[in-house]
């Protein structure tokens, strides 16, 4: 298992979980891909996939402000030198908690690519 991207996967539950978007954009390249089949449903002109700093910038603000107690609790990490595969649990008060897969493609220490899958 890649230890560095392994890092890099932790470092990214840490700043999504304390809502610190500076620091979760800051893993990523700046040309960097995100597809969400959450994206897709609130955002259908997206069809899931979105480019770019300031378009997660834009996503993750009205995640964190919309819900405020959002948390991943992290079940699985698998890691090679290229990709991490995530496995945790969304949990939102009110909501049924949500299993989740995520892969993070990674190069030269930087998030190029996300894509994550949910029912």
């Amino acid at each position: 298992m890649s230890t560095t991207n392994k890092s890099i996967a932790n470092q990214w539950f840490a700043a999504f979980n304390a809502h610190d978007l500076e620091a979760l954009l800051g893993l990523y390249a700046d040309d960097a891909e995100h597809y969400s089949p959450k994206l897709k449903l609130r955002h259908p002109e997206t069809k899931g996939l979105i480019t770019g700093k300031d378009a997660l910038r834009n996503w993750w603000r009205d995640a964190f402000e919309r819900l405020p107690a959002l948390r991943y609790e992290v079940i699985k990490l698998t890691a090679d030198v290229e990709q991490v595969f995530m496995e945790y649990i969304r949990h939102v008060p009110g909501e049924v908690d949500l299993r989740v897969g995520e892969v993070l493609e990674i190069r030269d220490g930087l998030i190029i690519a996300s894509r994550v899958y949910h029912g």
